[in-house]
């Protein structure tokens, strides 16, 4: 099991760093007491758990307890199959102060609302497990997106894929989906709802997909459609977008719109991390009197 432990400085983004880890499909707790952590690895590794990826948070909010993450740690890497790893937030003085200011929170070690005398205690609180990171990110001239981009490439093996892309079939007559980044409409296609023997499949039968694939437009369509996503995606994961919505919509969402996003996710499947969602392939098909 891959376990991160995320720590560093109050204010210097360790919540903009557990955000990467969840948009990687880690399992991910703040704060937790560095006393059960040992529990903790124990649950995941039980038989049926599907936790292979965690990161956890630990900080100076824990107070007296903070003080066991270290010895904790040790017990941890010595424990068989288990890849732990820590991970250190920093930033300059300068920043940090800035920070507090704008978002006017507390400092955990400040007293009396000195800001910059508890910045200087976590400091000098947190030198020992920042010597022992395994990574060291200063983040005092990030913002929440490019820190994000560089947890995901400091941390995350080069091998896993960055950005999941999720292909979502509709029918524009149950509404637009609202979390779409990019929405088709492949309604000129012709309609199996017509054809009698394939009313109440969907387009996860191949006798439908086939009827699809054999419209003159299809593979013109599909052949610009998976251009443009060659040309997009790449973009999109630059910027650092973490989950890609593209949505295919026709008139019911049980076809047209499923053979679609069948097919592309079958050509993205080896290249991104992919899934698949039919909004409305399970609604019953309207049969339609003579």
């Amino acid at each position: 099991m891959e376990l991160t432990i995320i720590t560093g400085l109050s204010g210097a983004g360790k919540s903009g760093a557990m955000g990467a880890f969840e948009d990687a499909d880690f399992f991910c707790i703040d704060n937790l007491p560095p006393q059960l952590l040992p529990s903790l690895v124990d649950l995941f590794g039980l038989e049926g758990s599907s936790v292979e990826r965690a990161a956890l948070v630990f900080d100076v909010r824990g107070g007296v307890w903070f003080d066991e993450l270290a010895r904790e740690l040790d017990r941890i890497a010595q424990m068989p199959d288990i890849n732990l790893s820590v991970l250190f937030l920093e930033a300059s003085d300068d920043v940090l102060l800035a920070r507090f200011r704008e978002t006017r929170r507390r400092h955990p070690l400040a007293e009396g609302g000195e800001v910059l005398r508890g910045i200087e205690k976590e400091r000098a609180l947190l030198q020992d497990l920042r010597d022992r990171a395994d990574v060291v990110i200063d983040t005092s001239a990030m913002n929440t997106w490019q820190l994000r981009e560089a947890v995901a490439q400091e941390m995350q093996p080069a091998d896993r894929p960055h950005m999941r892309v999720t292909f979502a079939s509709f029918g524009f007559k149950h509404g637009v989906p609202r979390e779409a980044d990019l929405m088709f409409d492949v309604r000129f296609l012709r309609n199996p709802h017509y054809v009698p023997e394939l009313t109440a499949l969907t387009g996860e039968d191949a006798a439908v997909a086939g009827y699809v694939a054999e419209d003159p437009g299809y593979e013109g369509f599909m052949d610009r459609l998976v251009a443009l996503l060659d040309y997009v995606l790449p973009l999109y994961a630059a910027e650092g977008k973490r989950h890609l919505v593209v949505a295919i919509g026709c008139t019911g969402g049980r076809h047209r719109s499923v053979t679609v996003a069948e097919a592309l996710a079958a050509r993205y499947a080896q290249s991104l991390d992919v899934t698949l969602a039919h909004r409305d392939s399970g609604r019953p098909a309207e049969v339609r009197s003579a």
